[in-house]
């Protein structure tokens, strides 16, 4: 092989225009829309070229129209107002610095991708997407938050032959002109850490991407002295086979967590957005093992109560996972200097250890964490049902996985007509405090024809957008002139738009509307109320099905019948979901309920004042009223797929003919819909100010990161004293429990009461080694259903009473009697221990039931 000295070229910038090097470089411009504004301005042909990319915009100038552009006053204005915007953005403390100044709170937010903008292309879909809304939010914020993930040297892109089969494109991510900067240490080196693996140890390097006040770490393996073989791990995102997963999954969790410590940052909570990033808490336990000079277990448990999980996957096939023998392969070398046996490492990521052959990287991620969610209430609901086995004797809705809802960052995804329509009528807290309520419900006083023309300029520009796109994709097909121009003619800025974009997956049911194409043409193509569709969204590229099921529906578009009314934009991206999101009347959704944890589109769609017709699934099963949107269906769960899916076709038609269409047409004297305005103005108010990420975060901060933080301190502060006396006590709990009995159950009293009495119990129970204080007993009690079931449970906690010898104790406690009908109760054991805080007891660790 030929050696390639490499040197590097970069733009000089006259010094009066040096600030655009500091603006381009944070990207608190893609919401900022005066800043988008100042980099289009210089070459908007560039900015579209590339993407939205200010440095490579500033790169492809010349430098004497560079030269030009310091000496133009407007321009300069323009620059400065911008530059010192960000400069007090930059000094504000923020929600947090304001509310809790003296927190110690230092949160590690790790990701396998992040979606901040279309010219950064470092995630794939939703999951992506969520995590840079995450740290827009969590910059405005001012949380204390610093990022981790992988610097991807690929994009992907998707294009379509003429059969209408989607091709993957795989062309070169340029960090050097990207809005990165290459970490350095303080010798000005490129700042690099190792992790060990199997074949020797790989290296990475850091490139810094600047979000607002929060910075975001990429790790890159395509540096020397690496392998070929080492630099594909961050190659593609979810690239390569099982092996290569692993390698990128070990890079980001250990090496993530190495990467910040060699920068001196040293998290005290540290977020797993999905499974993919938990080998970080291995190292977290190592790190502490090695520093306090403490066993691995008692390192473990004083890691983990710093550590949050949140799950994206609503059904136990998603889940990351791999073969057992691959990961004590893979961390064989891990292990030996983090001081744990093969078994216990694998029994870390099984659910009964030692009895499957796969290791799950979300066992791992709740075995070592304290606090874990799914994404929407519907999800926190079947992820409690999905992971019940960790906790096999307490009943699911006990399992303490809870639940925070997703949103959106309302200033990245709100079109700039709307955007302006706030600012003139809702003042600036809509986007200072997009959680406030008060702020959105001034929306209800909009005048209907102003808020209908906004949004009708958004729509035009949707409109216009997807006709260069689609001529666009044409053209670099070499397709005949005539069908350009047809793109071009497409579509009409007037008519019922309504949206349908996401990744290609097969419950997605994207092919739901098209069941009964004939049907859907005569919806479409009425001469008085024409509707039009616009889709979007990828195939993974290892999925065929989704490809069969995008082919099929390119195939519909492309029909006499449908074309020009129905479009297919290809290479969905973050611009084309933003334009869609900011332009349609209608967004669509039809996944198979419960597989969408949440969805996030649908709410970018609300804020900027369209309608959504939904399955009643994800965050639409909290959204949905009556007067903000439809459902399709009423949240059935059918056996039969098949049947589910005929049921939901027909039940969309009919909500498209009978509800939707006619209330958009439904027009008065002036034109305007006032039905349909009215249900723009409900649907901003209610969803708006609930389904952003500042909300989200907030509550992420509160309900976990804080609590996560205190509980981390007190268990982490004197050498891990605390952590090894919990550890020691869980193993003597483990020890003890199997001789833990209730000897006999009580009433003292009658078992017929008036409302307002109570019923005295006493229980004995046999507590061998433990003391009183290790055991909570409980009376779990409700009113009785068929089959002699509790219809609800209520927990009464009972007194420890009296000693009654040989190790037997007794307890007591009165319950009431608060509501007619027949009643029961069940008494339950549970260990306690004031370390535990207000965590039930953690996985894994077994209790009794007595009935």
């Amino acid at each position: 092989m030929v050696s390639v000295r490499t040197y590097r070229v970069r733009t000089s910038l006259p010094e009066r225009i040096e600030p655009l090097r500091r603006l381009a470089h944070n990207l608190w411009w893609t919401w900022n829309a005066d800043a988008v504004e100042l980099f289009r301005s210089i070459d908007p042909d560039a900015w579209e070229r590339h993407r939205s990319n200010p440095v490579a915009v500033l790169g492809h100038v010349s430098q004497r129209d560079l030269v030009e552009l310091a000496k133009d006053e407007a321009f300069l204005d323009h620059m400065d107002t911008v530059t010192q915007d960000l400069d007090e953005y930059m000094a504000d403390r923020g929600w947090f610095g304001r509310v809790h100044p003296t927190s110690g709170l230092r949160v590690g937010y790790f990701s396998l991708e992040f979606g901040l903008n279309e010219c950064l292309s470092v995630y794939s879909g939703g999951l992506g997407i969520l995590a840079g809304d995450h740290l827009k939010s969590a910059s405005d914020l001012g949380i204390p938050l610093v990022a981790v993930g992988l610097a991807y040297g690929q994009a992907w892109r998707q294009y379509l032959n003429a059969d209408g089969w989607q091709q993957d494109a795989f062309p070169a991510n340029d960090f050097f002109n990207l809005p990165a900067t290459l970490v350095r240490d303080a010798a000005g080196a490129e700042l690099r850490v190792n992790v060990e693996l199997p074949d020797g140890p790989v290296f990475a390097r850091a490139w810094k991407v600047q979000v607002g006040r929060v910075p975001l770490y990429l790790l890159d393996t395509a540096i020397e002295p690496n392998r070929r073989e080492d630099w594909a791990i961050t190659a593609q995102i979810y690239g390569g086979d099982l092996e290569m997963r692993i390698r990128q999954e070990i890079v980001l969790g250990i090496g993530g967590l190495r990467i910040l410590h060699a920068l001196g940052v040293r998290p005290n909570v540290c977020h797993m957005n999905e499974g993919h990033s938990a080998f970080l808490s291995l190292e977290r336990a190592r790190v502490a093992r090695t520093e306090h000079g403490i066993g691995f277990e008692e390192a473990r448990e004083g890691c983990s109560v710093g550590n949050v999980f949140t799950t994206h996957t609503p059904v136990p096939a998603g889940n990351d996972e791999f073969p057992c023998d691959l990961v004590a392969r893979f961390l064989a070398p891990f292990r030996e200097r983090a001081g744990i046996g093969e078994a216990e490492l694998l029994a870390l990521g099984q659910v009964e250890p030692g009895k499957s052959p796969m290791f799950s990287m979300p066992v791992l991620a709740i075995k070592t964490s304290e606090r874990y969610n799914g994404v929407s209430q519907l999800h926190g609901h079947v992820s409690r049902a999905m992971w019940k086995a960790l906790w096999p004797d307490l009943p699911r809705d006990e399992v303490p996985i809870t639940s925070i809802t997703n949103g959106v960052h309302a200033s990245s995804w709100i079109g700039p007509e709307m955007s302006s329509l706030y600012r003139r009528h809702l003042g600036p807290r809509w986007r200072f405090e997009p959680s406030d309520a008060i702020a959105w419900d001034r929306i209800v006083e909009v005048p209907e024809g102003e808020l209908w023309r906004a949004h009708g300029k958004q729509r035009e520009h949707l409109v216009s957008f997807a006709r260069a796109h689609m001529a666009n994709t044409l053209r670099a097909r070499h397709a005949p002139p005539l069908d350009i121009d047809l793109a071009e003619a497409a579509l009409d800025p007037d008519a019922l738009t309504i949206g349908f974009a996401r990744r290609f997956a097969t419950y997605k049911r994207a092919h739901l509307l098209f069941s009964d194409l004939d049907r859907l043409a005569r919806i479409c193509t009425d001469a008085h109320r024409p509707v039009q569709i616009l889709l979007a969204g990828k195939a993974h590229p290892r999925d065929d099905g989704g490809k069969r099921i995008l082919s099929q529906i390119v195939h519909a578009t492309r029909s006499s019948a449908l074309k020009g009314r129905v479009v297919y934009l290809e290479d969905y991206d973050i611009r084309v979901a933003r334009m869609l999101v900011s332009g349609v009347d209608v967004w669509l959704n039809t996944p198979r309920r419960p597989l969408e944890a949440s969805g996030t589109s649908g709410m970018k769609a609300a804020a900027n004042g369209a309608l959504n017709v939904s399955v009643l699934d994800g965050w639409w099963c909290e959204a949905f009223t009556p007067e903000t949107g439809w459902g399709i269906g009423r949240g059935e769960e059918l056996a039969d797929t098949i049947l589910q899916d005929q049921v939901e076709a027909r039940a969309l038609y009919d909500v498209l003919e009978n509800e939707v269409v006619p209330l958009f047409y439904h027009r008065d004297r002036h034109g305007l819909p006032r039905g349909w305005i009215s249900m723009m103005k409900r649907a901003i108010a209610q969803i708006a100010p609930f389904f952003n990420t500042h909300r989200m975060v907030r509550e992420y901060t509160e309900r976990f990161y804080l609590p996560a933080s205190e509980r981390a301190e007190l268990l982490g502060s004197n050498g891990m004293e605390n952590a090894r006396a919990l550890s020691a006590w869980k193993n003597r709990i483990r020890a003890a429990w199997p001789h833990v009995r209730v000897l006999d159950t009580r009433e003292m009293g009658p078992l017929d009461l008036e409302v307002g009495q109570s019923l005295p119990i006493e229980v004995d129970v046999d507590l061998g080694i433990l003391e009183p204080s290790e055991v909570a007993v409980q009376a779990i009690h409700g009113k009785l259903g068929s089959g002699g079931h509790l219809e609800s449970r209520n927990l009464l906690v009972l007194d420890h009473h009296q000693s009654l010898g040989d190790r037997h104790h007794r307890f007591v406690g009165a319950l009431p009697g608060s509501r007619s009908g027949e009643h029961g109760y069940t008494i339950r054991l549970l260990p306690t221990h004031p370390l535990l805080g207000d965590r039930i007891y953690p996985p894994n660790l077994s209790i009794s039931q007595h009935f």
